[in-house]
């Protein structure tokens, strides 16, 4: 994964071009990101009261087309950033990978290189992040990450939102996860870095953050804790992160269920964060496996704030992507 990891930032910052892709947290400074989470809060208060289908002021995205490519199922990411388009004003298609000729050996520059010609922005939920690498390589609009096996960046804009929406400023907070170092787990590492906040990661053995992510972080100038006791993560948490056990592709349903179980965030586990430390799952949530219902449904839990402001968040992922904000 470190060719990976180390070629995202490089592909998105080094072009002179008056549009940007979308591809990792890391590929971008403090003041973008916050840039990017001011508009999408400024945003959502301008549309209090509206109904859902209403457009925004200006329509910031009128006359703009936004392909959406699923290679995985989705219901927050296809609603969040199909809405996000109409409400901007703009126009959306759904594209699944095996209704296209890439499903069938077209290749992913040719993809890319057509696309570019019909649309005026790309965004891809996929499997393997090398491809959505060189597809954003190739095109000449911008391209976004939806989520790959290796990193969830929208997904971490979204969090921050919300725990800045109920709690103030992430610098300096806790956030503390619960489980497989996944591709959420990628992003957060690199939102630690980026918005300046502690880290600890609860993870078994068998399923620890990818080493380069870690590595990475270090080199920016944080050190990122990784423990094998959930407990000790938890304690003082400002925030208490996870996500699923088992995920879509994943075909070691067992093994994950055996090795994750010590790693459930329940009513103690909560105990042991501060008194007012806020639970966030990306969803979907399977209850009673990586979190007990009385947490996700409980008076610390924010997670339908969370699932919501994905649209936010992505809204103004898409006008800093066509060079609107």
């Amino acid at each position: 994964m470190e060719h990976l990891f180390k070629t995202a930032g490089d592909r998105t910052m080094n072009r002179q071009r008056p549009w940007h892709h979308f591809l990792d947290i890391a590929d971008y400074d403090s003041d973008t990101l916050r840039h990017i989470i001011t508009t999408a809060r400024d945003w959502k208060e301008l549309r209090q009261g509206q109904s859902k289908g209403a457009l925004d002021e200006g329509r910031p995205l009128d006359q703009q087309s936004l392909a959406m490519v699923f290679e995985k199922p989705s219901t927050r990411t296809r609603i969040s950033f199909e809405m996000a388009m109409q409400q901007l004003g703009g126009k959306s298609l759904i594209l699944s990978g095996d209704s296209m000729q890439l499903g069938r050996g077209e290749t992913v520059e040719d993809t890319a290189r057509v696309m570019s010609r019909m649309v005026d922005a790309i965004m891809i939920r996929a499997n393997d992040h090398q491809a959505v690498l060189t597809l954003a390589e190739n095109a000449s609009v911008p391209v976004i990450n939806a989520l790959t096996d290796f990193s969830h960046p929208c997904q971490l804009m979204a969090d921050i939102m919300t725990y800045e929406e109920h709690r103030g400023s992430v610098a300096g907070k806790k956030f503390a996860w619960f489980g497989d170092g996944n591709n959420v787990a990628t992003s957060l590492i690199q939102a630690a870095v980026r918005f300046d906040f502690d880290l600890m990661l609860a993870c078994p053995e068998a399923y620890l953050p990818n080493p380069d992510v870690l590595d990475w972080a270090k080199s920016e100038g944080r050190s990122i804790d990784v423990t094998h006791d959930a407990k000790i993560a938890a304690r003082g948490a400002d925030c208490m992160v996870t996500d699923c056990w088992v995920s879509m592709g994943d075909k070691d349903a067992d093994a994950r269920h055996t090795a994750l179980g010590p790693y459930q965030v329940t009513e103690e586990l909560m105990a042991e964060a501060s008194s007012d430390a806020l639970f966030m799952h990306c969803l979907p949530a399977h209850r009673e496996e990586e979190v007990t219902t009385a947490v996700i449904d409980g008076p610390q839990s924010v997670i339908w704030d969370e699932a919501e402001n994905r649209l936010h968040a992505q809204k103004a992922i898409l006008a800093f992507c066509l060079g609107k904000i």
